[in-house]
């Protein structure tokens, strides 16, 4: 089986949401299908527990924007680093992310996660998201990821 890239970049990292290192995180594991310079996407699937819910068999919201944040800024993060050939996976933050809750996202079967490319210029990508759950979208996400120079408290964290 193929290592997510959280797993194969940064398998120390602890972010809450996407951080393999973080016993107590979400732990999404996202995987490139195609290049994401020539229109591929990075999915995950993930399943949410009773703990993530809002109300009985619905993910809480701010779950459901973690996870479209995380997934979306590594999207960005390998798109960086194959497009622009670069050595190693690029330190890289979210600049903006506008989330849309569409629909309940039920909690009984895990939830599907596809992001693609829209934008890209320099340092700064423009990520474009779902989140489906039963088949079903129920939530959308724009983000705005940019990579971070050498001072930035971000720099290197993987």
């Amino acid at each position: 089986m193929a290592k997510s890239l959280q797993d194969t970049y940064a398998p120390q990292n602890r972010c809450f949401g996407c951080g393999p290192a973080n016993e107590l995180g979400l732990r999404l594991k996202s995987f490139a299908v195609g290049d994401t310079a020539a229109g591929g996407t990075v999915v995950c699937d993930w399943q949410p527990s009773k703990h993530h819910e809002a109300f009985a068999g619905v993910l809480n919201g701010g779950i459901c924007g973690c996870l479209l944040d995380c997934h979306g800024n590594w999207t960005a993060a390998y798109h960086l680093m194959t497009s622009q050939g670069l050595p190693e996976l690029p330190s890289t933050v979210t600049a903006e992310f506008h989330v849309k809750l569409r629909a309940p996202t039920p909690t009984a079967a895990p939830v599907h996660l596809t992001a693609r490319v829209v934008e890209s210029s320099g340092n700064r990508v423009v990520v474009e998201e779902t989140l489906e759950a039963g088949g079903k979208v129920t939530a959308t996400c724009r983000g705005v990821f940019v990579s971070v120079p050498p001072g930035h408290p971000a720099y290197h964290r993987w």
